[in-house]
């Protein structure tokens, strides 16, 4: 995996590559999820025919042989990249895109050898990114990329990569929430320890996405090539993988950026055996099928568990009306609107305090004098207000010994 630090952390979520060369017919035979996890047997009844994917990553080299005639568009959103996406950009990972490209829909060389894809019949969208690199942010072009996916016929984007924050910018709102209204199924890799990410990191949050945690050849959750956290759906093959990169080499390499692609290729079954399904039963019917691990019910290692091709494809399911990963319409609702509209805060209601009197001699009145601000207010001039009260003073004095000096005579 490569982590760019920049405004923001974002990158792939491979955990190791080991470029040893390996011959044609070993790579095939070293594809162990195609019968243990019920791919073949999905062959059966659907390759994929007729499904995009759009794969938005570091760009898909569609000349090599297990990709020819699988690549039907695509576009760079880095500005490093060729108009069709199938240029690999960036100074490491350049060979990402083509390895998980591969995962989700290789043909092979030939019936028997190279990598074949988990939806070998479905048809790639290459749409390249710059992690950390480009001419604008990568929270940006990551953006622009989902909403190209779904106005140019994606019904599956598939997301092997990771922000490593449990958060994500306003920009993804608008366009994660148009794919899900347009009824794109998004897939997206847990992350993984060996690299660094101890918990899902966006778009693995992200409700309504299909989050895809990682397993080793025994079924088990993997500790390096593999997250953990309450937003995964199920867990698939993310250990002892092999990989066709730029140039047609042969690799083996381990990480949920292996496990998210062959996972939606699965997806693609199912949407090439169930054509009417919305994307919300879609998603429910490889959650619904998953073969129980860990806990019972989602599991933070496990999501809802092990992902089972052959009963995707073929079970009895009963609909559901709501994405089983979450809304993100409700989740933008009830967080982010509310955010955007503070509570409205009382205004106070300001009285003033009087000034405290300056200190001196009081009236014999008290409080019936006035204060000086209480003269101004009327307009009358104190000199003239103080003679007044003297007088009154003088009258109401004179007025008492009078009347005690009558009743004194009486």
């Amino acid at each position: 995996m490569r982590r760019v630090a920049a405004a923001l952390v974002l990158g792939l979520v491979t955990a190791s590559v080991v470029a040893t060369p390996v011959q044609a017919d070993p790579v095939r035979d070293a594809e162990y999820w195609l019968d243990g996890y019920g791919i073949r047997s999905a062959w059966a009844t659907t390759r994929g025919e007729g499904v995009t994917i759009a794969v938005i990553d570091t760009g898909v080299d569609g000349a090599v042989p297990e990709l020819a005639g699988a690549v039907v568009g695509g576009a760079d959103f880095s500005g490093l990249g060729s108009p069709d996406g199938q240029r690999p950009v960036g100074s490491e990972g350049r060979e990402h895109g083509t390895m998980v490209a591969a995962l989700a829909a290789g043909r092979g060389t030939n019936a028997t050898d190279g990598v074949i894809g988990a939806a070998p019949a479905a048809s790639i969208l290459s749409l390249s990114i710059g992690f950390g690199e480009g001419t604008t942010s990568s929270d940006d072009q990551i953006a622009a990329a989902v909403r190209y996916a779904v106005d140019n016929g994606a019904d599956i984007i598939n997301m092997s990569l990771t922000r490593n924050t449990l958060d994500w910018p306003e920009s993804w709102d608008d366009a994660f929430l148009y794919a899900m209204q347009n009824d794109v199924v998004v897939v997206a890799a847990a992350g993984n320890r060996g690299s660094g990410t101890t918990s899902v990191g966006a778009p693995a949050t992200m409700p309504g996405v299909l989050t895809v945690a990682g397993l080793d050849k025994q079924g088990t959750a993997s500790f390096d090539a593999s997250s953990q956290g309450i937003t995964i759906g199920v867990a698939a093959p993310s250990e002892d993988l092999v990989g066709v990169v730029p140039g047609g080499n042969h690799v083996q390499w381990s990480g949920t950026s292996g496990a998210a692609p062959i996972v939606a290729g699965i997806v693609a079954l199912v949407r090439a055996a169930h054509p009417g399904l919305d994307a919300a039963n879609v998603i429910n019917r490889v959650v619904a099928t998953a073969r129980e691990a860990g806990s019972p019910g989602a599991d933070p290692l496990y999501g809802f568990g092990i992902v089972d091709a052959a009963a995707a494809v073929t079970a009895q399911v009963p609909a559901v009306s709501a994405n089983p990963m979450g809304e993100l319409s409700e989740w933008i609702t009830i967080y982010r609107r509310a955010d955007a509209t503070p509570t409205p805060v009382p205004t106070p209601t300001f009285v003033p305090t009087p000034a405290p009197e300056a200190a001196g001699p009081r009236s014999p009145l008290g409080t019936l004098l006035p204060t000086v601000e209480q003269l101004r207010n009327t307009g009358i001039p104190a000199l003239v207000m103080l003679a007044l009260l003297v007088a009154l003073v003088a009258f109401t004095v004179h007025a008492v010994q009078r009347f005690r000096a009558s009743r004194g005579t009486e």
